[in-house]
C-alpha cells in the first residue's frame, strides 16, 4: 500500500508541464455529482481558457440513448486538494450540442439573474450553512449510532466534543482544510444537534460564485467520505422522530441592506419573500415537508413568519443587524439538498426584480 500511496502523491511538476483537470457536473437527479478527468498541456486558472468537453447523458438520466451527447462548459476553477500541484477541479454546467442549457442546468438561469444590472449593482452577498449527515456504509444509519438503535437524546451533541458525542471529526477537518486549499471561501464548521450530523459554511460569496463554491465544497466532501468509507447524506430529515433535520440556511444581504438605513430595506425584502412563500418552498429542496414541521428549530412549511433572533421563524434577523440598523437576514427554509444556484438566484430575483 505504501507504493500505491507514493504513486498517488507523485509530484507531476517534477517531470512534466502537463496537468490534470477534473471536470465536475450535476447529474440527472439534481443532487448526484459526476466527474471525469483529462490531461491539459499546462496550468490553467481561467475557465474561459479551458476546452469544452462532452459526456454520455443517457448514463446520467440527462439525454436519450439515440442522442446522448451532452456538452460541458467550464465555469469555475479550483485547486485540486487530492492531486495537488497545478492540477485543478473544474465546475461545469451542461448544454445540448446546439448550445441550449439542458433542463437540469440551473446555473444558466441563475447567471442571467445575477448579470441583470439591478442585481449586479446591489452586490448580493450569500453565506450558506450546509448541514449534512454521515452514515455507516453498509447499514445507512448515522455514524456513531448503535446499529438498529438510538443514542441518547439531543442536547450534548451540538458543537460537542468527546468520543461519545462527536463522530466523523477527521472527515470534517479534512474537508475544512481541503476547501481552504482549493480556494473555496469556507468560513467555518460545527457539529450539529443530531449526532452524526455536521455543518460547514461557505461565504460571504458574491452572486453566482456562492453556487459554484458550494457545489465544489459538496464534491470535495463526497470524495473525502468515499476515501473514508462513509456515506454522505443531504436528506433533510434522515431520521424520523425527535431528531433535528438538515437544512441549508441561506444568509443574504445587498449593498442597500449593508448601508445606513438598511434595516428598512431588509423588512421590505422579507415582505416580498412572504408574498412568494409557496413558490420558494417549491424550489427549496425535495422532502422539505418532513423537516419544516414547526418543531426542531423550524417554522411550519405552510406558515411564513419572521423575527429577530427567532430560530423557529422562516426568516431570522440577527440582533446585531437590528441594533446596527443594517446588515443581513437568514432564510431558514432551504433544505440541505437544495440547489444553491436556484435558491440564491431566486432570493435575488424576488427581493430585487419581482414587482408584487
Amino acid at each position: 500500500m505504501s507504493l500505491l500511496s507514493d504513486l498517488i502523491n507523485l509530484n507531476l511538476s517534477d517531470t512534466t508541464e502537463k496537468v490534470i483537470a477534473e471536470y465536475i457536473w450535476i447529474g440527472g437527479s439534481g443532487m448526484d455529482l459526476r466527474s471525469k478527468a483529462r490531461t491539459l498541456p499546462g496550468p490553467v486558472s481561467d475557465p474561459s481558457k479551458l476546452p469544452k468537453w462532452n459526456y454520455d447523458g443517457s448514463s446520467t438520466g440527462q439525454a436519450p440513448g439515440e442522442d446522448s451527447e451532452v456538452i460541458l462548459y467550464p465555469q469555475a476553477v479550483f485547486r485540486d486538494p487530492f492531486r495537488r500541484g497545478n492540477n485543478i477541479l473544474v465546475i461545469c454546467d451542461a448544454y445540448t450540442p446546439a448550445g441550449e442549457p439542458i433542463p437540469t442546468n440551473k446555473r444558466h438561469h441563475a447567471a442571467k439573474i445575477f448579470s441583470h444590472p439591478d442585481v449586479a449593482a446591489e452586490e448580493t452577498w450569500y453565506g450558506i450553512e450546509q448541514e449534512y449527515t454521515l452514515l455507516q456504509k453498509d447499514v445507512k444509519w448515522p455514524l456513531g449510532w448503535p446499529v438498529g438503535g438510538y443514542p441518547g437524546p439531543q442536547g450534548p451533541y451540538y458543537c460537542g466534543i468527546g468520543a461519545d458525542k462527536a463522530w466523523g471529526r477527521d472527515i470534517v477537518d479534512s474537508h475544512y482544510k481541503a476547501c481552504l486549499y482549493a480556494g473555496i471561501n469556507i468560513s467555518g464548521i460545527n457539529g450539529e444537534v443530531m449526532p452524526g450530523q455536521w455543518e460547514f459554511q461557505v461565504g460571504p460569496s458574491v452572486g453566482i460564485s456562492a453556487g459554484d463554491e458550494l457545489w465544489a465544497a459538496r464534491y470535495i466532501l463526497e470524495r473525502i467520505t468515499e476515501i473514508a468509507g462513509v456515506v454522505l447524506s443531504f436528506d433533510p430529515k434522515p431520521i424520523q422522530g425527535d431528531w433535528n433535520g438538515a437544512g441549508a440556511h441561506t444568509n443574504y444581504s445587498t449593498k442597500s441592506m449593508r448601508n445606513d438605513g438598511g434595516f428598512e430595506v431588509i423588512k421590505k425584502a422579507i415582505e416580498k419573500l412572504g408574498l412568494r412563500h409557496k413558490e420558494h418552498i417549491a424550489a427549496y429542496g425535495e422532502g422539505n415537508e418532513r423537516r419544516l414541521t414547526g418543531r426542531h428549530e423550524t417554522a411550519d412549511i405552510n406558515t411564513f413568519l419572521w423575527g429577530v433572533a427567532n430560530r423557529g421563524a422562516s426568516i431570522r434577523v440577527g440582533r446585531d443587524t437590528e441594533k446596527a440598523g443594517k446588515g443581513y437576514f437568514e432564510d431558514r427554509r432551504p433544505a440541505s439538498n437544495m440547489d444553491p444556484y436556484v435558491v440564491t438566484s431566486m432570493i435575488a430575483e424576488t427581493t430585487l426584480l419581482w414587482k408584487p
